[in-house]
């Protein structure tokens, strides 16, 4: 984790550098490889001393904590505290969506589980729609020695039928008036 102090009308020094350092701790565990960077301005005003922190997580989340007391400690826990609770309801949500993500992958393995029976008989393979092209059957004949399926689905250019031309297991040529 990246961590960036800045100070205005203040000078870190390192009790203080070291106090952010231990706040910010606790989130870093929380957080843990989400966390991307950490950015914290102390500001000290007349009798408040404020404390802005900005947390860059995964998935470009920005979690926004602010927090003005009379000490450092009390300015900089409350600050972490308004991220941690943020850090909490972003953890949860990817946490859900992980166990959608899983619970939909069982699901389907059972499906494939369930399907696997039905699966026994031939494997169907489904292709695209051809083009009932108008042709006579003899020039469907010869069509279809040619193409590597064994089928054409064809329009009989005599009555406007459609028609399908295939051959059987004895090397003729069959035929199916529609």
């Amino acid at each position: 984790m990246r961590l960036v102090v800045t100070g205005r009308h203040v000078d870190i020094t390192p009790a203080l550098r070291g106090l952010v350092d231990r706040k910010l701790g606790k989130l870093g565990r929380r957080l843990g490889d989400a966390l991307v960077s950490a950015q914290i301005v102390l500001t000290q005003e007349k009798n408040r001393r404020v404390a802005e922190l900005v947390v860059h997580t995964r998935g470009d989340h920005m979690l926004h904590g602010s927090a003005g007391e009379a000490s450092w400690d009390r300015s900089v826990t409350a600050a972490a505290m308004k991220v941690a609770q943020q850090a909490e309801k972003v953890k949860g949500k990817w946490q859900e969506r992980q166990r959608h993500a899983t619970a939909a992958k069982t699901v389907a393995a059972r499906g494939a589980a369930r399907a696997e029976p039905a699966a026994e008989g031939p494997r169907i393979v489904r292709g695209g729609r051809p083009a009932a092209k108008p042709m006579t059957v003899e020039e469907a004949a010869r069509e279809l020695a040619a193409s590597p399926d064994g089928v054409l689905v064809f329009r009989n250019a005599v009555d406007g039928s459609l028609n399908v031309v295939y051959v059987r297991k004895n090397g003729d040529v069959g035929l199916i008036e529609g």
